[in-house]
């Protein structure tokens, strides 16, 4: 037996790590932690933490096997995002905004950091299309994310573009309370908020999904099939006749949709790919698209406290992004814990559900935009 050959097979795989890869295990097992022991979006953060450690340990969406075969049948076609929003649209309930169509104002608020972001990394140097790719990731929307992406973006860009979207929306916990508690006073974070909506009927909430995909497929085609995708889930929810697709599309469909969206995400997030010049500027930009909108979202919040006399808390301004329903628990949270008795999560759901429909929107106008500036 030659034991010199035996030797170097068993030792191969150590001799391949490069300084890269080994950062980026790190990280992997970092995202793996904050998951696991912190509980940050673990749904989210432990499919991509663990699908960044097999990219760099020989097993990355770009290489062949089953992680490339991932990547291919569910990001390169989109396919993956749509599912996810099936599940995301049956989960939603938008009686709360129906009854409060004020809300919708801080939906299209929370939307800001995206045309902001998109003039910053323009002016990084980015060409428009990039620029539009990585403005989306604003949205704090995934889903939206890879579909604009995967239209205006290069291939390179496409996977730092989607780990920040997904990271940016797995760290909610930890990004916005600091930026909530700096952009409000305690005063305002105890105002209380009334909640005797208008009765919705079941009329209204079936006709709703089916009048919105009409409006979008005629105003903003680009974001048809994200909100046709959203409304479908919302459908089944409230038509009471398929209960069986309704609990499978949240249930089933988005937890199976999530996992492998998750792996192929992070297997893309090889250390030659992610240890460059380009992701770290997208990751700032991200960043700066999520702070941005929550300002902006907060600012209005305070607007309408002034315009109402002091009705509406500021804290609901924060939920009006996409990340439905975790901004939402999270502004109830904040409430509760200035009063334990101050309960807003009704209204804080419906300014994320605004944010929801906004993030597509705004993503249908980024398309519908570059294609007529590129026309």
């Amino acid at each position: 037996m030659d034991f010199t050959n035996l030797l170097q097979d068993l030792t191969k795989g150590f001799a391949g790590l490069q300084w890269k890869e080994i950062i980026m295990i790190l990280v992997s097992l970092l995202l793996i932690y904050l998951a696991i022991w912190k509980e940050y979006e673990p749904v989210l953060l432990l499919p991509i933490g663990f699908g960044c450690l097999l990219a760099n340990l020989g097993m990355s969406s770009y290489d062949e096997g089953f992680m490339k075969v991932i990547y291919e049948a569910g990001i390169k076609t989109e396919l993956f995002p749509l599912l996810i929003f099936i599940g995301v649209g049956a989960m939603i309930d938008f009686g709360p905004l129906l009854s409060q169509p004020s809300m919708v104002l801080l939906g299209a608020a929370g939307q800001f950091g995206i045309y902001f972001t998109l003039l910053l990394a323009i002016l990084l140097g980015f060409n428009l299309n990039e620029a539009a790719s990585i403005g989306v990731i604003g949205a704090i929307d995934g889903p939206t994310a890879i579909f604009v992406a995967n239209k205006l973006a290069p291939p390179a860009l496409l996977a730092p573009i989607a780990v920040a979207a997904y990271s940016y929306m797995s760290l909610i916990p930890i990004i916005q309370p600091p930026i909530m508690r700096l952009m409000t006073t305690r005063k305002e974070r105890l105002i209380r908020m009334e909640y005797s909506p208008k009765p919705v009927s079941r009329l209204t909430l079936v006709i709703f999904p089916i009048l919105v995909t009409l409006l979008v497929a005629l105003v903003a085609p680009d974001a048809a099939p994200l909100m046709a995708a959203l409304m479908l889930g919302n459908l089944l929810r409230e038509a009471l006749v398929v209960d069986r697709l309704s609990k499978t599309a949240q249930n089933e469909l988005i937890n199976i949709a999530t996992l492998f969206l998750g792996l192929a995400i992070g297997g893309t997030m090889t250390g030659d790919s992610f240890l460059n010049l380009d992701t770290i500027k997208i990751l700032f930009l991200g960043l700066i698209a999520f702070v941005v909108d929550t300002i902006a979202g907060l600012l209005f919040g305070k607007l309408m406290s002034v315009v109402t006399r002091g009705k509406v808390n500021p804290l609901i301004g924060a939920c009006g992004i996409s990340a439905f329903p975790m901004a939402g628990r999270l502004s109830a949270k904040m409430a509760l814990e200035e009063d334990p008795s101050n309960f807003i999560l009704m209204h804080a759901m419906g300014s994320n559900t605004a944010g929801q429909l906004g993030s597509v929107i705004a993503g249908g106008l980024l398309l519908a935009l570059v294609a007529g500036i590129g026309g």
